[in-house]
């Protein structure tokens, strides 16, 4: 410690070089009043409890986010993801193999598979899909369809709620969901993706 004027100590300091530290980046929330009537509120207030919402304004926003995601989903060209649930029985002759022909043939649409095996003899596929709304209903339809699938339902949903995107890039040809003459298919009725045509 070095002793400066009047006999109190001062700390000595040493200078070194240190990372700089990255701020933050402020998320600021702007406050707004509602008006609404009293049965209106009652309902906002029990949705409230029933999605355990930390307030109301939380639901509000949960609120918004769904109407938004909504509107953006309209556009066939708008960026969305899926959630696909598909129910079979593993035994269930030819599934698996044509199951993944369509995963296949959707190519950079699947970004995610997983299979979970059931008691009974059953399973579930649960398949991530990302790109332009069509492609992915088409996708997902496409997947439901596949024969041998016992119950197949699948949900939509958009990144730009949160801020983000897919990074799903285009263009690209989108594969052809017409089903294909058994004739042109290596083995009949094995539900394979279509011979791909050259560009």
């Amino acid at each position: 410690m070095a002793r400066g004027t009047g006999g109190r100590a001062k700390p000595t300091v040493h200078s070194r070089t240190t990372r700089p530290v990255r701020a933050r980046k402020k998320e600021y929330v702007v406050r707004l009043g509602v008006s609404l009537e009293p049965d209106l509120l009652s309902l906002l207030d029990g949705w409230v409890r029933e999605r355990n919402s930390p307030s109301r304004s939380d639901a509000i926003r949960a609120l918004i986010r769904k109407e938004f995601a909504e509107h953006e989903l309209g556009d066939p060209d708008s960026d969305s993801v899926a959630s696909v649930l598909l129910i079979y029985r593993h035994d269930a002759p030819n599934v698996l193999r044509r199951l993944t022909a369509v995963e296949h043939r959707w190519g950079s649409h699947v970004r995610s598979s997983s299979h979970v095996h059931l008691d009974g003899g059953s399973c579930m596929q649960l398949i991530g899909l990302a790109g332009r709304r069509a492609e992915v209903v088409n996708a997902a339809e496409d997947l439901r369809g596949v024969k041998g699938i016992a119950f197949g339902r699948y949900s939509l949903g958009t990144p730009v709620v949160a801020g983000g995107t897919t990074g799903h890039r285009h263009p690209h040809r989108e594969p052809d969901p017409t089903p294909v003459p058994s004739a042109r298919r290596g083995t009949a009725g094995d539900g394979g993706p279509p011979p791909v045509a050259a560009d």
